[in-house]
């Protein structure tokens, strides 16, 4: 069981930090797919990612985090290459 079925209803992440251990991935409906010959490594997708489910390494956006991206296809929308396109899960 995800950590956020053991939260109460309208339980929240209160105490610093504790959004990293609620795991939201299992919310989604469609999943983002990059296309790293298109991605210029802007970094538009992890500045509008309102999960921090974008995985950045050497300046270079490298995949999603996928037990906390909900699907919102923010990403998608901010990637002026339209590199990130979302997949029905």
């Amino acid at each position: 069981m995800t950590s956020h079925k053991k939260m109460p209803i309208g339980g929240r992440a209160i105490e610093p930090g504790k959004s990293e251990e609620v795991e939201t991935g299992d919310w989604r409906s469609f999943r983002p797919v990059v296309d790293q010959e298109l991605c210029i490594d802007c970094m538009s997708c992890w500045i509008y990612c309102p999960d921090s489910a974008v995985i950045v390494k050497d300046n270079k956006m490298t995949g999603f985090k996928m037990t906390h991206c909900k699907g919102c296809g923010i990403c998608a929308k901010a990637c002026p290459k339209k590199a990130i396109t979302m997949v029905e899960e």
